[in-house]
């Protein structure tokens, strides 16, 4: 017998029981996964010493990741039961979703195929089917692979530490995730499948909406850079981790480095083109993206291209018009949100660039961080052929500037948008790549553990969703601040400090998930990277910041 702690009840039960069998038949659908002892289980985990067990629901973020994979393990399984010979695609998509696509040549997923897959997998999940998990080696793993048309997975293979590979079979369908998995195809009710070209869109239930699925919104100008993201990826052979460390090869890394650095270059240069062509109106150029995008660096880059085009644009801190703390009301939960909009003086913001714009001297306030107050900053005026560049997370959000008029304006949205997968089944989070970011530059730059940045990551979400991405469609260019070379640099940075995270931390499945991300790609050293790069924002050795 084992003891078992669920809430505030303890049992004792036959060792071996699993985590599943202790749940109510009545809500048993409603938990994805569990904790055991603070360790993410599967609800099929067997119990086999004393625990402490916690069932999670789909208003968590681990659970909503576990849904998503296994909802795209069913459709894969769907498709190949109607089109045994077509391989697809997953990547993440427009309005918190998965565009499914075809990787075949000769197959089109057309209005009849999303309405017939759609019909498959809610036949699959009626069924309710069971999702067994077992392991096998890697020999094994890559004879079912090559059963299943599955190459690309055969590929990674190669840059997995273990010598074995977990496999989970449903019917007679082998495939594998990168994630734990449902107990049974009848978890997976909540759905929207629909076509969306050149595939069809998967949309599922969000953690951060409570599990529900949120209403679709178009956004042409963000699906725009994820298709000429998925381009360029394609362009340079680098839409998987197996191709992008084909090229870490000391004869090419140089080459490949700045290849990717020439795309940022090549961005900028556009961005400059389409400035100067419109200079007699352009008064303002507004720069904002979620956190980890590389804001800064992208700014002073800006700048200097604008200057090799003879424009001499002047830098405004949007921080320096923070409220003193002591006049912003704390929210209901007692604590202040620095994020929200209305921790800045708008109005004087607002009277300042109407001012500047029309020629006036304005005394340019500092924000003195240390005292938490606004102090006398300095006197500024512009001329007419300079234009003012702003960087913040409220830039592009027209409160900011609303005594502007909009022709006199040029907005920015700044964020990676990576197209890499592991393998076509296993799309990697844009998210998490950002987050991986911003714990090697806090703790390069402020001294901060990993764990203090992901304490603080759910309210910077919160943020993002309230008052970055609700105005990303209204930017006249998407900045794609990915790197594809990216993450096997920041590995060596990231790795020891999310290490440091023990089993018995709060944060410990976060840094573990990140963990199993970053295994499969090689290291590199950073001694190719130029000084002027992104990513220097993050590791260091900044030519904007470190002379």
């Amino acid at each position: 017998m084992v003891t078992i702690k669920i809430k505030n009840q303890t049992i004792s039960v036959p060792k071996g029981t699993t985590a599943l069998s202790l749940l109510p038949d009545s809500n048993k659908k409603d938990y994805i996964i569990c904790l055991v002892n603070g360790r993410v289980r599967e609800l099929t985990f067997k119990l086999t010493f004393d625990a402490e067990v916690e069932y999670l629901t789909l208003n968590n973020s681990e659970a909503g990741k576990v849904y998503e994979a296994s909802l795209r393990f069913v459709i894969a399984k769907a498709f190949k039961n109607l089109y045994p010979d077509a391989s697809i695609k997953f990547n993440y998509n427009v309005s918190r979703s998965i565009l499914c696509t075809s990787t075949t040549n000769d197959f089109v997923i057309d209005y009849q195929v999303s309405k017939k897959i759609n019909e498959e997998v809610k036949r699959l999940v009626d069924l309710d089917l069971p999702i067994e998990r077992f392991t096998v080696s890697v020999e094994e793993a890559k004879n079912i692979y090559q059963k299943f048309n599955l190459s690309d997975k055969i590929d990674i293979l190669e840059y997995r530490p273990a010598g074995d590979v977990h496999l989970y079979k449903c019917d007679d369908y082998l495939n594998y995730m990168h994630s734990y998995m449902v107990p049974s195809t009848g978890y997976l009710k909540s759905f929207i499948i629909r076509p969306y070209g050149p595939g069809l869109i998967i949309q599922y239930p969000r953690y951060e909406l409570g599990g529900v699925i949120p209403e679709f919104k178009d956004a042409p100008v963000y699906g725009r850079t994820l298709k000429k993201a998925y381009e360029w990826a394609t362009m340079i052979d680098s839409q998987t981790v197996y191709d992008i460390n084909q090229k870490l090869n000391p004869n090419n890394i140089v080459d490949f480095i700045q290849t990717c650095e020439t795309k940022h270059n090549n961005m900028i240069a556009e961005l400059g083109k389409m400035i100067a062509d419109d200079i007699n109106n352009i008064r303002l150029i507004a720069i904002a993206g979620p956190s980890s995008s590389g804001k800064t660096t992208f700014s002073n880059r800006l700048r200097i291209e604008l200057l090799s085009r003879g424009i001499k644009p002047v830098m405004i801190s949007m921080d320096d018009y923070y409220l003193d703390r002591d006049k912003i009301t704390p929210g209901p939960d007692g604590k202040l949100d620095l994020e929200d909009i209305n921790t800045l003086d708008i109005d004087l913001f607002n009277e300042h660039m109407y001012a500047l714009i029309n020629g006036e001297e304005v005394d340019i306030p500092r924000f003195d961080f240390n005292i938490a107050k606004r102090v006398p900053g300095h006197k500024m005026k512009v001329p007419a052929n300079q234009p003012i560049i702003i960087e913040g997370i409220h830039a592009l959000n027209e409160q900011m500037s609303s005594l502007i008029p909009k022709h006199q304006k040029f907005k920015i949205f700044i964020s990676p948008q990576i197209q890499v997968n592991i393998d076509n089944h296993s799309p990697m989070s844009t998210t998490d790549l950002r987050l991986i970011r911003r714990i090697v530059r806090d703790n390069q730059f402020r001294n901060a553990p990993a764990k203090t940045t992901l304490s603080m990551w759910p309210s910077v979400r919160r943020g993002e969703f309230k008052w970055i991405y609700p105005h990303q469609e209204g930017s006249d260019y998407v900045f794609n601040s990915e790197l594809t070379y990216e993450l096997c640099v920041l590995k060596k940075y990231a790795v020891p400090l999310l290490k440091a995270i023990g089993p018995e931390d709060e944060y410990f499945i976060i840094a573990n998930r990140l963990l199993k991300y970053l295994k499969y790609f090689t290291p590199i050293e950073e001694n190719a990277i130029p000084c002027n790069s992104l990513l220097r924002e993050f590791i260091g050795g900044s030519c904007f910041y470190d002379v």
